[in-house]
């Protein structure tokens, strides 16, 4: 059944993108159907890595930022991830064989 967990994580990417940046979101409309999922799913990733360095004043930013890392590579390597961002995330880049050290460099 992880057809209706990648779906799930999907539609928590797209979601994201719309609720965080309505122009970028209604822009997408505008690419290929098929690249609008994964568009989407690196949106969400980079939306959540801001997020802890803009809005999470009140917590340990680098522990944060440190896991969120981890976390990402461990999904990556895996092939899936709980937190349904960074599963939507994986499968973009591992679809895609997105060269790891851009990621690193982000």
């Amino acid at each position: 059944m992880k057809e209706i967990f990648d779906q799930l994580s999907a539609d928590c990417s797209r979601l994201t993108t719309k609720l965080y940046s309505t122009s970028f979101s209604y822009g997408i409309y505008f690419l290929g159907k098929e690249l609008r999922q994964p568009i989407h799913a690196i949106y969400g990733f980079v939306r959540l890595a801001d997020e802890i360095v803009d809005s999470f004043h009140h917590y340990d930013k680098k522990f944060l930022l440190a896991k969120f890392k981890e976390d990402t590579f461990e999904a990556i390597n895996l092939g899936i991830s709980l937190n349904p961002i960074l599963n939507s995330f994986q499968e973009v880049v591992n679809q895609y064989q997105i060269d790891l050290e851009l990621i690193v460099l982000f």
